[in-house]
């Protein structure tokens, strides 16, 4: 099948590491949010309650992306990204707008799947959030279309 990307040639999954964190801020309940460990720079995930045990998959592959960022800078690109998500949601008018952000332990990889598409000679990703079900943007590609140079 062609499309204008140009023909699909392979579908993969790849598992990017999350970091879970525990997100209070003033007249709003805890929220649970995970970023990227990688470089931060996907879409934020929110729960709403820390899977448990069962609801998660043990896998093993080596399309698994490896950690680069700390658990202290993660939590500062997610204090960014959580003021856009609350503002993006009216609350304009907070008095205060500090974050009391507490990391949640524990090891969690979230699924994509990769669609790698052929045209003139070169080959792109097109991605696909395997949770939420919907295709990610020219950022997520970029980011594993990094990812598979190094």
């Amino acid at each position: 099948m062609a499309n204008a990307r140009g023909p699909l040639r392979r579908i993969a999954d790849a598992y990017v590491p999350y970091f879970l964190y525990r997100v209070k801020y003033a007249g709003a309940p805890a929220r649970l949010f995970a970023i990227d460990a990688v470089d931060g720079s996907l879409d934020l995930f929110e729960f709403p309650k820390i899977p448990v045990e069962r609801e998660l998959l043990s896998l093993d592959g080596r399309n698994r992306l490896k950690a680069a960022l700390t658990e202290e800078r993660a939590a500062e690109l997610l204090r960014d990204k959580v003021l856009r998500v609350i503002f993006q949601q009216g609350f304009f008018k907070i008095r205060d707008a500090s974050l009391e952000i507490t990391p949640v332990r524990g090891e969690l990889h979230l699924p994509y799947w990769l669609g790698f598409h052929e045209r003139r000679g070169a080959v792109r990703c097109r991605v696909m959030d395997a949770v939420r079900r919907r295709i990610e943007g020219a950022k997520a590609s970029s980011f594993f279309e990094q990812w598979l140079a190094a």
